[in-house]
């Protein structure tokens, strides 16, 4: 019904004047910060990006990568730049659900001199945590961050203990060497905001590095946000209006991608065997409301869709047999769906910027 108010979708007049102001001062203030990083990271403009805004979603990013192109360097000096609690996790085969979460341990209760039992908080209780190589871990071990991925807490002992807000878990993965390694169940993927890519650095890029790397450069990084901040911020993206329409258009990308739906095309019912579910549409929403106020934006716009839609996808959509036998990679299914969309918004959306491209003329000539 025309005009009619979906529950949780933030209408224009949720943000007031004041709100307004601070989605520009907040916009410039994450400009900053991705310049900051830039002096310790050279390049991965996108990658530094969708880092930004899992962290202004709240959510839990799996940065994979190669060795050597600076996964748990990006993260360090995320943490550097934010005033929060770090904390990293090297995960290894032998490693024990108790290295993460803590134990309960017998100890003096610090009054009358008895003995009693008591939680030892373990390197979980953080605000960021880095999980460094976490397929390295077995599955028994890696089940001890489902808990504290979806609900921020963590249960010992019959007790709970919450999660100091916010909390994130960027988890590291190299995708080559797969000997000793231990895939993450689909469940605990599936508590993934995004999956970020990091791929080999441009020539110019990787220059750059060489002359950084192997001088006495070290970029100086100070705290740029504190924690009041961080979550002030993240109440902010989450206001930020998105209309209905596009709520509509990525709930209809993302069940595109689950080969049962009678709307999915033909190419996802031969290559998927599962789409995204929803949480997948939540990420696409989160992570669009925290683009636009990355770029100080009070609205999320098609772009803003379409830039999310890889990250959150690609972990949730699974090949089948006949996928894996054609070499597919996952973005090239995403792409496929959102090309194929009905209304053709994604595919304007790529003339436009052709268009506006100083090697367009290649397109238009030679069809490169």
């Amino acid at each position: 019904m025309a005009g009619s108010q979906t529950p949780g979708i933030d209408s224009p007049l949720d943000l007031s004047t004041d709100d307004r102001f601070r989605v520009q001062e907040y916009g410039e203030t994450f400009q900053t910060i991705r310049e900051a990083i830039g002096r310790r990271i050279v390049g991965q403009e996108n990658v530094i990006e969708e880092l930004l805004l899992a962290l202004l979603a709240e959510g839990h990013a799996l940065i994979v990568g190669v060795p050597g192109l600076a996964k748990t360097l990006l993260v360090s000096t995320v943490s550097d730049i934010l005033s929060l609690k770090f904390k990293r996790i090297q995960f290894t085969p032998d490693l024990m659900p108790s290295d993460i979460t803590g134990a309960t341990i017998i100890g003096d209760d610090g009054m009358q001199g008895d003995r009693a039992l008591r939680f030892l908080h373990g390197p979980i209780f953080a605000n960021i945590l880095l999980a460094d190589e976490i397929n390295r871990t077995p599955p028994k071990t890696q089940a001890a961050l489902m808990e504290a991925m979806e609900e921020r807490q963590v249960t010992a002992g019959g007790k709970r203990h919450v999660l100091e807000r916010p909390f994130f878990v960027l988890a590291t993965q190299n995708p080559i060497e797969q000997e000793g390694t231990y895939p993450l169940p689909v469940s605990q993927l599936d508590r993934f905001l995004f999956n970020i890519v990091i791929d080999y650095p441009a020539f110019d890029e990787e220059f750059e590095v060489l002359e950084l790397t192997t001088s006495t450069y070290e970029a100086e990084l100070g705290y740029l946000l504190d924690r009041d901040r961080i979550l002030e911020a993240i109440e902010l993206a989450r206001r930020i209006e998105v209309s209905e329409d596009l709520v509509d258009y990525a709930t209809r990308i993302v069940r595109r991608t689950r080969p049962g739906e009678p709307d999915a095309p033909d190419f996802v019912r031969e290559w998927v065997s599962w789409g995204g579910g929803p949480r997948a549409v939540q990420s696409v929403i989160l992570g669009a409301k925290s683009r636009a106020l990355l770029n100080a934006r009070t609205s999320v716009n098609d772009e803003d869709i379409h830039r999310v839609v890889f990250p959150s996808l690609r972990h949730r959509v699974l090949l089948n047999y006949h996928g894996e036998a054609e070499d597919l990679d996952t973005d090239e299914v995403i792409e496929k769906v959102l090309l194929t969309m009905p209304d053709g918004r994604y595919q304007a959306a790529r003339q436009v910027k052709t268009a506006k491209s100083p090697w367009s003329f290649l397109t238009r000539w030679f069809g490169i």
